[in-house]
């Protein structure tokens, strides 16, 4: 089975309602209409992700199923504002290496970049609404929107109450499909709960400065290894090049990202050469890639590529070669 192109929608009792399912993380990040991201693997076994999105030209809303924790890269269209909601309390998620609360959401502005951390087994609402229609919406309510919320803090608290309602309704618009309303009626509906959530929140606490340092640390030992992906990672060698001890580095990674240093950088490189096989062209080995992402041992990386995704690097390479004409 040739899965390159997994986008396939499911019909659904309501027309406006689509559904994609993905078998591998970057697929899944495409599957979401106008956003612009990239998945890293980070959890052991192969993947699964879903998504039930309503999509318009004002207002989008999904809900997101992934199996696997992951390191994402995020970037919403312009001219727009994202929320992000934990379908369900507990949820071990971070926003650019801050931890979310219970009664907080994610949001940020449109065109800018963001890193979410997501745990294993995690779903997620999303919320993306055209800030001129918010604004158009907020003056016939008469209500004032501070907007610098939303591009100086990447979480906002709102009452318990409120998120409770805020679950319940987007549980039922994306997740028991056969009781959605009409479309319009649909938008109405979330807009009018999007102004109650702009009219009742908060901005979150500020993060200490020991936060600013640590994600310093992490910025710049990412920064590094994309610039020489094809060395070998040598934590004495990235120590050196940011300015930390490894006491530090290994701290910041564990705070920020919740993995070690090794653990995280193995498994970006490993997701970078599965990216490299998806897209490779004939006559590309395994090796080749490997290489390319300073995989030097091939043997031990093999190893680490099947305990991570599930399968041996070579069936990557076989399983998403390009169909011949």
């Amino acid at each position: 089975m040739n899965h390159l192109n997994p986008r396939t929608f499911a019909p659904n009792e309501c027309p406006h309602l689509a559904t994609a399912i993905a078998y591998d993380a970057d697929e899944h990040a495409c599957n979401l209409t106008n956003w612009q991201q990239r998945y890293d693997q980070i959890s052991a076994g192969q993947f699964l992700g879903s998504i039930a999105e309503l999509s318009g030209e004002q207002l989008q809303v999904f809900h997101e199923f992934t199996n696997q924790s992951l390191h994402q890269t995020c970037n919403v269209w312009p001219d727009s504002i994202w929320l992000g909601i934990a379908a369900e309390p507990g949820a071990d998620s971070r926003i650019n290496g801050i931890g979310v609360g219970d009664n907080e959401l994610m949001c940020r502005p449109g065109n800018c970049e963001f890193e979410l951390m997501t745990p294993e087994q995690h779903h997620i609402y999303g919320i993306v609404a055209r800030k001129a229609e918010l604004v158009r919406s907020a003056e016939l309510q008469g209500i004032e929107i501070d907007w610098r919320d939303f591009s100086a803090h990447a979480r906002l608290s709102i009452p318990a109450q409120t998120m409770a309602n805020l679950r319940f309704l987007l549980h039922r618009l994306l997740r028991e499909p056969t009781v959605l309303p009409g479309a319009r009626l649909q938008q109405d509906i979330i807009m009018m709960v999007l102004l109650e959530i702009l009219d009742r929140e908060s901005p979150s606490a500020e993060t200490a400065p020991s936060y600013t340092r640590r994600k310093r640390v992490v910025d710049r030992v990412i920064a590094y290894m994309e610039a020489n992906r094809e060395q070998p990672v040598m934590i004495t060698e990235l120590c050196s090049r940011v300015g930390a001890s490894r006491r530090t580095l290994q701290y910041s990674f564990e705070s920020i990202v919740g993995l070690s240093p090794v653990q995280y950088l193995r498994a970006t490189r490993l997701n970078g050469v599965r990216r490299g096989l998806l897209k490779a062209k004939p006559g590309t080995t395994v090796a080749d890639v490997a290489a390319e992402w300073g995989f030097v041992h091939l043997s031990q990386f093999a190893k680490d590529y099947r305990e991570l995704f599930g399968e041996k690097p070579s069936d990557t390479l076989e399983k998403y070669a390009p169909l011949p004409f």
